[in-house]
């Protein structure tokens, strides 16, 4: 009972919010406009990389501070769990699983090819869609599948390096938003060198970004061969 009476109401409320979503109305300011005036200053020749990481980078640069907030959150729950645990029972992840050889064998297939398309989608995010956020995605995922494949451990407690490698991206992009404030405001670039200061802030962030994504699974996966 308690099952249908949850998935009737989930199927109400899906059914509300297409409704709404189809009933909007138009937008009450064209910034299309705008954006297009932005654009040769932007250092990119794509919309949405312009938008994201230039003219609404306070946005961008936000939802990547409560990503690590969220990091930090997973990384303290994870720590008071294992203080907490009964110190009499093996924990599962002290037990020796043995990947599937076919898990393992793609593992070691897919990771290169998704390092190479995670360089490329990075690259191309300058004049099409990608960029950071898609390039960290994928090596996110590359780094799980090597987690299921047994090759990366589960991680309780991060190294030192992995901490710095998870915040740098974010550090970077702080230090780079601020260089302006010296003859401008936050966040804009000088036009002449808007682009190389968008790649490294970009570059900064997959790695970053991906360690993040990647560590938000694996602080709470079962480890089978050792921790990190």
């Amino acid at each position: 009972m308690k099952r249908l009476v949850t998935l009737s109401a989930a199927a109400i409320f899906a059914a509300l919010l297409i409704d709404v979503l189809l009933d909007l109305p138009a937008a009450a300011l064209d910034l299309r406009a705008l954006l297009a005036e932005a654009m040769p200053a932007s250092g990119v020749a794509h919309p949405v990389t312009a938008v994201l990481l230039n003219t609404r980078g306070y946005d961008t640069l936000l939802e990547i501070a409560v990503l690590l907030v969220a990091l930090l959150g997973v990384v303290i729950s994870s720590a008071r769990t294992n203080l907490s645990s009964d110190p009499g029972r093996t924990p599962a992840s002290h037990v020796a699983i043995d990947a599937d050889p076919m898990v393992s064998a793609l593992a070691r297939l897919v990771t290169p090819l998704a390092v190479i398309f995670a360089i490329y989608v990075l690259w191309a995010g300058a004049h099409r869609p990608g960029g950071a956020f898609q390039a960290a995605a994928i090596l996110a995922a590359a780094l799980v599948l090597l987690h299921f494949a047994r090759i990366v451990p589960a991680c309780t407690a991060p190294s030192c390096r992995l901490r710095v490698a998870a915040v740098a991206g974010f550090a970077i992009f702080l230090v780079i938003a601020a260089i302006p404030l010296a003859g401008g405001a936050l966040l804009q670039y000088p036009p002449a060198a808007a682009g190389l200061l968008i790649l490294a802030i970009e570059s900064g962030l997959t790695v970053s970004l991906a360690l993040v994504l990647a560590g938000l699974f694996l602080l709470l996966a079962d480890d089978a061969g050792g921790r990190q």
